[in-house]
């Protein structure tokens, strides 16, 4: 488990202030009339805004191993 946690530590991180994120958008700009998809509801948004952070911080995640291609 700490071998995995480990090696996604960085996507973990991205999700997690992805969804502070996300909460802080809907509390202080969230959507006024209610319709929007997304920032309706704090649970859209916040779980939203955790998976473009993971996905965010994942872009910056190291390969352990590189490839190497034979022609």
């Amino acid at each position: 488990m700490k071998k995995w946690y480990k090696q996604n530590s960085l996507i973990i991180l991205g999700a997690f202030t992805g969804a502070i994120g996300g909460y802080l958008y809907w509390k202080y700009i969230g959507c006024v009339s209610g319709t929007c998809a997304i920032t309706s509801k704090p649970f859209n948004s916040t779980i939203y805004f955790a998976i473009i952070g993971a996905l965010v911080f994942s872009l910056f995640k190291k390969n352990s191993k590189e490839k190497s291609y034979v022609e």
